[in-house]
């Protein structure tokens, strides 16, 4: 694929648990992580990212918050909200910020049908 992908994910654990699934598809971009919002905005700031895979649940500021301030800073990004959190309002508010909302734990259907569509979107954008 060729793209640059964050996982933001306070959790050490959930991170590792995302690259494998992303190695099981055979993910060939640039995979970064942080372990929290200002970790991801830092990452940002240095480099473009083309896909970024945003944990719920974090200390500080949510990743909702986090997808609010990354769709307003830069339009162009892929984003997903992932939790175990499956409440109808989580979703919603996933949705309504222009993220995808992918449950917790990830599974490889999952990640493969939103790598698709956001490679699709990455193209679109000219990235």
């Amino acid at each position: 694929m060729g793209f640059r992908l964050l996982i933001v994910d306070d959790s050490k654990l959930a991170r590792m648990a995302v690259a494998r699934v992303l190695a099981a598809l055979n993910f060939d971009g640039e995979r970064l992580e942080a372990s929290n919002a200002d970790e991801a905005v830092s990452l940002l700031k240095q480099a473009p990212i083309d896909i970024a895979l945003i944990d719920f649940n974090m200390p500080g500021r949510d990743g909702l918050h986090l997808a609010s301030d990354l769709r307003m800073q830069y339009p162009d990004i892929v984003l997903a909200v992932v939790s175990a959190n499956h409440q109808q309002e989580i979703v919603d508010r996933a949705r309504a910020v222009g993220a995808v909302f992918l449950p917790k734990p990830v599974t490889e259907k999952n990640m493969g049908a939103f790598l698709e569509g956001a490679a699709g979107r990455v193209k679109a954008a000219g990235r």
